[in-house]
């Protein structure tokens, strides 16, 4: 007897198999279409929640009055310098305690130890930077020409600029999505102004549409990707405007990034390498920001 699966005749327009027609029980009418979740969750649907994760923020940020944003990017695995000593320290125990632990297995932990520390520093200086940034933006007269830190409403570098918003008594942004792997908005985000996307593609949008300036802290692939999207709408001119970029950290950007090989091999211009600046001071990012800010139109 052949095993061999016979097979079906598709129909022309199948109904999705999951998608439930059937009327509620108890009601004598199926709900109306933007009242039906069965239909507003499934995938013919998409496109209506793209437009949700469009319309939505759009419509909380003008009730807030929001306009303008400074973006901070940077690692998630990021703590501040206590919190990395702290976890330092139980390395280090962990070590001592362990005298049979192979060498490799103690290299790795030690290098693990000198990470935390090493990106501890960057931490505290979002933390002081978006305090920096804040308390000058609340000095502006009018608050529709005020400048808002927003982050991607993580832990980490995000926490740490939502943080410093916070301590100077501002309101601060966090565009955050949903993963599998990450706690959700940081507790340092104004709540009304804490959004959590699904889609990826709408929350970039989000980053860019109101950012007046952007700063980049030590990051992996996250921060890598931001960066360089936006480096390719501005050489590209899909953003006319003038948009200061800020790398953060000489040490992280001209260790994991060579730019000047980028020039050297004929793939970008002399020019491109204007489109960002390498910073290692707090005082000097803020001044610099401060006076492209003023310049803007916005102002």
């Amino acid at each position: 007897m052949s095993t061999k699966k016979s097979k079906k005749t598709p129909e022309a327009h199948p109904a999705p198999a999951h998608t439930d027609t059937s009327v509620p029980k108890g009601e004598k009418w199926p709900p109306k279409a933007y009242n039906n979740t069965q239909f507003l969750f499934s995938p013919e649907a998409r496109s209506l929640r793209v437009q949700c994760e469009l319309e939505e923020p759009a419509y909380r940020l003008r009730n807030m009055g929001v306009r303008n944003t400074i973006v901070f990017f940077g690692s998630a695995r990021s703590v501040n310098s206590k919190d990395a000593a702290v976890k330092a320290k139980a390395i280090e125990h962990e070590i001592k305690t362990n005298p049979g632990m192979p060498d490799r297995e103690k290299e790795a932990l030690l290098r693990k130890a000198g990470a935390i520390q090493k990106l501890a520093k960057y931490y505290d200086a979002a933390d002081e930077l978006a305090y920096e940034m804040t308390k000058w933006s609340a000095s502006i007269q009018y608050p529709h020409k005020r400048f808002y830190v927003c982050s991607g409403g993580g832990p980490g570098m995000m926490e740490a600029a939502n943080r410093g918003a916070q301590r100077a008594g501002g309101r601060s942004l966090g565009l955050g999505i949903s993963l599998p792997f990450e706690q959700g908005i940081n507790e340092y985000v104004t709540p009304e102004l804490a959004f959590e996307f699904h889609y990826f593609f709408v929350r970039k949008y989000w980053f860019l549409y109101l950012a007046k300036a952007l700063i980049l802290f030590p990051g992996g692939f996250g921060t890598m990707d931001e960066f360089f999207e936006i480096l390719t709408l501005i050489q590209t001119q899909k953003v006319k405007r003038k948009l200061p970029i800020i790398l953060f950290g000489s040490e992280f950007w001209r260790d994991v990034l060579h730019f000047e090989s980028f020039e050297r091999w004929g793939v970008i211009s002399p020019e491109d390498l204007e489109l960002f600046k390498i910073s290692d001071s707090i005082e000097e990012t803020r001044d610099y920001l401060i006076g492209e800010l003023d310049q803007s139109e916005q102002m």
